[in-house]
C-alpha cells in the first residue's frame, strides 16, 4: 500500500506541475531529482483530488478484485498525452532500452543478428566481446537459446534481444549450427558490457575534408566526437562535414559540450525557460579546439531536439552552413522522473531557444496532427522543393550577421537539397517492398565469407562484387521469388539496383564506417556539402 500511495502522489505532482529545473547535465539532473524526492516526502499521502480518490474507492469498494497497479500503469500514459507530444511514460522494459541507448552501453553477448528463413543469423561479432571470446563466428545460425528452440519460428527481433541480453555476469547458453560443420555447437556465454556508439563514422571524405556522423547525443558522445575529430585532424582535416541526419537527439548537455568546441568565447549556445523553470543560458567558454574550421552541418526531417540545438547554434552564430531539409521541430525539454520499479516518466518542463531567440518546436494541439506531420510535409512537396516550406512571419528572427531565420517549425537549412527520387518502376518497387536486396546480401556474404573476410575497404568489396557477377546472381534470386524482370529497365533503375545490392553486401561484410563511406559516394546531400567546402578557400 505504501508504494501505491507514493505512485498516487507522483501523479498529483504531474497534474499540479511542480517539477522545476532543466536537464542540462547529469549533475543538474541529480540535484533536481533530490528536490523532487524532498517535495514528494513533504506533501505526503495527500489524496484530495479526483484521481487518487477514485483509485482509492476502486481499491476499497469495487465489486471484484482489481490490480490497482495495472490501473495506474494504464492511467499514466493517458494523463501525460493530454500535456504535449513529448511528455511520456516508459514501462520498465522501454525505460531500460531508452537508458541503454543514451548511457552508451548495455549488457549482452555482443553480436549483430538478423532473421532469415525463420533462423537467427549472426551477421557480425563485436571484437573483444563475450561471443568472440568463446568462439562464436559471423555466419553461425543460432538454433537454441537456453534450451528453448528459436529456429523455425517467426520471432520478433525484440523477443530475441530480450533473451540474449541480461545482467552483466549472468550466463546464456546458445546452440549454434555452423555451415560446413556437422552437429550443433554449444556455447555458454557470460554477458558483458557492449558499447553503443554515437559516432558511426569519422573519415577523410576528400582531400583536406573530414566527415563525421552522429546517430545520437548520449553520455559517451562528446568523448567519441573528440576522438573522431582528433583522428581527422591527424589525417590532415582542414574542413569538416558533421552529419546529423536521422539523429533524433538525446542529452542536451552532450549537444552543448560539442557545440562549445566550434564557437568562440561568449557566443550563446542555447537557453531554456519554462513556467516553473528559470531562464538559463549556456555560452561557449572559448576553449574549443575547432573554433575556426570551416564546416557544414547536414540535417533532415528526422533530425530533432539536441540535433536542432547543435545546428541552430551553428546557424544563428553564422558559424557554418546548414545543408539538407527542414528538421523535425522539437523544442521541448524533458525531465526524467524514475520510479523504483524501473519505469520512468519524461515530463516536459521547459522550452529551449536558439541564440537568436527562436523556439523551433512545431505546433501541436488545436487540431494539429502531430504524428502525421512528416507525411504531410511529403504530401505538400516539402521534401522536393524549398518553395513548398512556409513559415509563420511572426516567427522571424535574425542571426548575428542579420540573416533571416524562422522559429516555430524546425531548422530550415541555408542550402536546401531535395530528396532523391526515382521514376516509378513496379519491378524495383517489388524488390524493395520485400527487402530482397537485404536477404540476398546476407546469403551472398554467407557463401563468400572466406573471400570477403580478407577485404577491409568498401572499394575492395565492390571490386570483388563486380568481378564475380553478383548482379547476375541477384537477378536469378529475384526471379526465384516470382518477380519477373521487364524486357527494358530504365538505366537509372538498373544503376540503383546495383547500388542497393553493393550497399547491402558492404554493410554485412564490413563495418558501419565502410558502409557509410560507400553510400556517401552517391549521396546528393553529401555531394552538395563537398561542393560548398571545395568552393570555400578560407582554409586553404
Amino acid at each position: 500500500m505504501k508504494r501505491r500511495y507514493i505512485i498516487l502522489t507522483v501523479i498529483c505532482c504531474l497534474l499540479l506541475g511542480y517539477v522545476a529545473g532543466t536537464y542540462l547535465t547529469s549533475r543538474a539532473y541529480r540535484r533536481q531529482s533530490a528536490v523532487l524526492v524532498d517535495y514528494i516526502s513533504r506533501i505526503g499521502g495527500s489524496s484530495n483530488n479526483k484521481i487518487s480518490t477514485l483509485i482509492s474507492a476502486i481499491d476499497r469498494m469495487y465489486v471484484d478484485s482489481v490490480d490497482v497497479d495495472t490501473l495506474i500503469e494504464a492511467a499514466l500514459p493517458m494523463l501525460l498525452e493530454k500535456l504535449d507530444p513529448h511528455s511520456a511514460y516508459y514501462p520498465v522494459e522501454e525505460a531500460q532500452e531508452s537508458n541503454e541507448e543514451l548511457h552508451g552501453s548495455f549488457s549482452g553477448i555482443g553480436i549483430q543478428f538478423s532473421m532469415q528463413d525463420d533462423t537467427i543469423h549472426v551477421n557480425s561479432v563485436v571484437r573483444g566481446g563475450p561471443s568472440e571470446k568463446v568462439g562464436v563466428l559471423a555466419g553461425d545460425r543460432i538454433l537454441y537459446i537456453d534450451d528453448s528452440l528459436f529456429a523455425g519460428r517467426k520471432m520478433n527481433s525484440n523477443d530475441i534481444v530480450r533473451n540474449l541480453r541480461g545482467p552483466e555476469g549472468s550466463e546464456v547458453k546458445i546452440g549454434v549450427l555452423r555451415p560446413g560443420d556437422e552437429g550443433i555447437m554449444d556455447f555458454t556465454i557470460e554477458r558483458g558490457p557492449i558499447p553503443v556508439k554515437s559516432v558511426d563514422a569519422a573519415y577523410m571524405i576528400s582531400d583536406g575534408i573530414g566527415y563525421i556522423v552522429l546517430n545520437k547525443f548520449g553520455e559517451t558522445t562528446y568523448s567519441e566526437m573528440m576522438t573522431g575529430l582528433a583522428k581527422l585532424k591527424n589525417e590532415g582535416c582542414r574542413k569538416l562535414i558533421v552529419d546529423l541526419r536521422g539523429n533524433t537527439g538525446g542529452f542536451l548537455g552532450a549537444a552543448i559540450q560539442i557545440v562549445n568546441e566550434f564557437l568562440p568565447k561568449g557566443r550563446m549556445i542555447v537557453y531554456t525557460q519554462g513556467l516553473h523553470s528559470e531562464y538559463a543560458a549556456e555560452y561557449a567558454n572559448g576553449r574549443g579546439l575547432f573554433q575556426n574550421i570551416p564546416m557544414v552541418v547536414l540535417i533532415d526531417e528526422i533530425s530533432a531536439s539536441a540535433s536542432e540545438i547543435f545546428s541552430g547554434a551553428i546557424q544563428d552564430n553564422d558559424r557554418g552552413t546548414i545543408v539538407g531539409r527542414r528538421s523535425f521541430g522539437k523544442g521541448l525539454v524533458q525531465q526524467p522522473i524514475d520510479f523504483s520499479d524501473g519505469s520512468s516518466v519524461r515530463l516536459t518542463i521547459a522550452r529551449y531557444y536558439t541564440p537568436s531567440g527562436r523556439c523551433i518546436q512545431k505546433p501541436y494541439g488545436g487540431g494539429e496532427d502531430y504524428e502525421m506531420d512528416i507525411v504531410n510535409r511529403w504530401s505538400r512537396g516539402e521534401f522536393f522543393s524549398a518553395d513548398s516550406v512556409h513559415f509563420d512571419e511572426s516567427q522571424m528572427f535574425t542571426t548575428n550577421s542579420g540573416r533571416t531565420v524562422y522559429g516555430g517549425g524546425g531548422i530550415m537549412p541555408d542550402v536546401f537539397v531535395p530528396q532523391d527520387t526515382l521514376p516509378y518502376n513496379e519491378y524495383y518497387a517489388s524488390v524493395v517492398r520485400r527487402s530482397l536486396s537485404n536477404s540476398f546480401a546476407l546469403k551472398y556474404v554467407d557463401s563468400h565469407r572466406s573471400e570477403l573476410s580478407g577485404l577491409k575497404t568498401w572499394q575492395e568489396i565492390v571490386g570483388y562484387i563486380d568481378k564475380h557477377n553478383a548482379d547476375g546472381e541477384f537477378e536469378a534470386y529475384i526471379r526465384s521469388k516470382d518477380i519477373k524482370r521487364p524486357s527494358s529497365l530504365p538505366s537509372v533503375i538498373s544503376e540503383q539496383m546495383k547500388r542497393i545490392l553493393r550497399a547491402g553486401i558492404v554493410y554485412d561484410a564490413a563495418d558501419m564506417q565502410e558502409y557509410i563511406a560507400y553510400i556517401n559516394t552517391f549521396d546528393t546531400t553529401v555531394g552538395r556539402a563537398l561542393e560548398l567546402l571545395m568552393d570555400d578557400s578560407s582554409a586553404d
